[in-house]
């Protein structure tokens, strides 16, 4: 049974500049971007506006002949689509994470959620209870571009009704665990149709995945040139609300 999750998902897709590392990116991401928008959200929060009601960023492992143009992805649930900004984010810098990453948008979704494996969260007790870290899985995350001139409404009918329940009864058969199908609801500002996120114990539910898996008619709507998928291994949270 699939479980579409009320309200929107907004997502943001995250490129290090040139000159940032990998290891710069992340420290400034968790340290100094996830704390004032926690607060930022808590704040809204007690004074009746909108606000987060769960903050997830994922990161993605560099892998050899993988993609490059994203790092990350920061994913934020509302009530409600945040309006799209005249401007994007990190132009004019709020703290140092935005000094260190090109600017980004955001990106209005709605969730489906295909196989609702748990996945840990777990407040520090030592420091502040957010941002917090989980790991122990292999996540795949495809951002999935459509071929010019496709009927959005058509795949989108195809990725729901067909290559959902496809990729989760593979995903069944080899143990994997959790899957999330997110499609875009702002087609005129969104970088890509959707995203899909499949959770594995290890990389060995990955590649026994990919020997299962039969194609199912997906494929006719899908760029694959300009779809781009990333492996990972960490998320880092900062917000969970009940």
């Amino acid at each position: 049974m699939t479980i579409e999750t009320p309200g929107a998902k907004m997502q943001y897709l995250i490129k290090r500049k040139d000159t940032t590392s990998r290891e710069e990116l992340i420290a400034h991401w968790y340290a100094n971007h996830m704390p004032p928008v926690i607060k930022r959200n808590e704040e809204n929060r007690a004074s009746g506006k909108q606000h987060a009601t769960r903050y997830i960023v994922g990161l993605f492992d560099p892998e050899a002949n993988g993609p490059t143009n994203w790092d990350g992805l920061a994913q934020l649930w509302y009530v409600e689509p945040l309006p799209h900004p005249e401007r994007a984010s990190a132009i004019v810098p709020n703290d140092s994470f935005h000094e260190k990453v090109e600017p980004y948008w955001p990106w209005a979704t709605r969730e489906y959620i295909a196989i609702d494996g748990a996945l840990p969260v777990e407040p520090l007790t030592l420091n502040a209870p957010f941002p917090c870290t989980r790991s122990g899985f292999h996540k795949r995350t495809s951002l999935v571009a459509a071929k010019p001139g496709t009927d959005i409404d058509a795949m989108f009918d195809h990725w729901r009704d067909t290559h959902l329940p496809n990729v989760r009864q593979t995903m069944e058969k080899v143990g994997g665990f959790r899957y999330v199908v997110s499609l875009s609801t702002d087609l005129a500002h969104a970088p890509y149709a959707g995203t899909a996120e499949l959770y594995f114990r290890d990389t060995k539910g990955w590649a026994d995945f990919q020997a299962a898996y039969r194609l199912d008619g997906f494929e006719k709507f899908v760029d694959d040139d300009a779809t781009h998928r990333f492996g990972g291994g960490t998320e880092m949270l900062g917000i969970d609300t009940p």
